[in-house]
């Protein structure tokens, strides 16, 4: 649905984005993630046709973004994170004026404007001037004036910025609801909105794209945890003995047991080793309490990410 080639974009001598590629299938909800300046806003921007980019292109439904901008921007809804509204209209016209821009008339028009309004909830204030709004109802708003037409792609920028736990959501639900229709990219500071809601991430870093994967895959790690009555220095013994390990570390003693961090070669299989450590703890008599593949969160990738490329710089 969403085809990026060799996408580029520099301002004069600083390259903000740099040869990036990625696809998107009709139905993800994609997390794009990063630290200020890696390039995020930049592919956003390039995405909605706001800017252009130096090389590289973009395709949304096979149509060429630079050949056809027009027909390309009528599958867009986007939300920046920063909604440029006209504080003195009330909801219910600036909605009517977004759906003007985005070529919406007569009873369509009407229906869009009531589809969205109640799917971001919105009706209680229809009639308050904008400026009068909570940062959560304008944000509320923006993702009104973002569905409006149904578009095939939506660029959500910090869309739960301001919104309170119930609020949040409801946000989460509605994106849920629209990538039933739509391709999703998200764009976010809170990994917990990633975790909750997204089916694959980007992480950027310096303008390129450090990692595009599944975040099932992310979760998982090349380590395993152990809990045993092992001694640390039994267990760096025998452990270090298992071809494939790699690295033993004592986590610390709870109760009677002790647990152990195992860290395997890469490509090697944890549930394999998992039940060669358990032979081998039951064959030597050890007590073994607790044994399963590490859960990496994603906020611990990210900062892996970043962490690589501070040793690269400080190299």
């Amino acid at each position: 649905m969403l085809k990026i080639e060799h996408l580029s974009r520099a301002y004069g001598e600083l390259l903000a984005v740099n040869d990036v590629c990625f696809k998107i299938q009709s139905g993800e909800i994609v997390g794009l993630l990063g630290h200020n300046g890696a390039g995020k806003t930049t592919i956003m921007k390039m995405l909605s046709g706001y800017l252009e980019p130096s090389n590289g292109t973009i395709e949304i439904d096979d149509i060429d973004l630079a050949k056809d901008r027009a027909a390309v921007q009528q599958r867009l809804g986007y939300l920046p994170e920063v909604l440029p509204v006209y504080p003195e209209m009330n909801v219910a016209d600036y909605l009517d004026y977004a759906a003007n821009l985005k070529g919406l008339a007569g009873d369509k028009k009407n229906q869009e404007i009531r589809r969205a309004i109640q799917a971001t909830d919105i009706s209680s204030k229809l009639l308050s001037p904008i400026a009068t709004l909570s940062r959560g109802y304008k944000q509320r708003v923006g993702v009104a004036q973002a569905i409006l037409g149904r578009p095939k792609l939506l660029i959500l920028d910090e869309p739960t910025n301001g919104l309170d736990p119930t609020q949040t959501q409801q946000m989460r639900n509605l994106i849920r609801e629209l990538a039933k229709e739509a391709t999703v990219i998200l764009s976010t500071h809170i990994m917990q909105e990633v975790d909750a809601i997204c089916d694959r991430v980007l992480i950027m870093r310096a303008g390129a794209l450090a990692i595009d994967a599944r975040l099932e895959e992310l979760r998982q790690s090349n380590s395993l945890i152990v809990s045993s009555d092992l001694t640390p220095k039994r267990a760096e013994e025998i452990f270090k003995a298992i071809e494939g390990v790699e690295q033993v570390e004592s986590l610390g003693q709870q109760q009677v047991h002790n647990r152990y961090r195992l860290e395997l070669n890469e490509n090697r299989d944890t549930a394999q080793h998992a039940n060669i450590i358990a032979k081998i703890l039951i064959e030597e008599g050890y007590a073994l309490y607790e044994l399963y593949p590490e859960q990496r969160d994603l906020e611990s990738v990210f900062r892996e990410v970043n962490e690589k490329e501070e040793v690269a710089h400080a190299a």
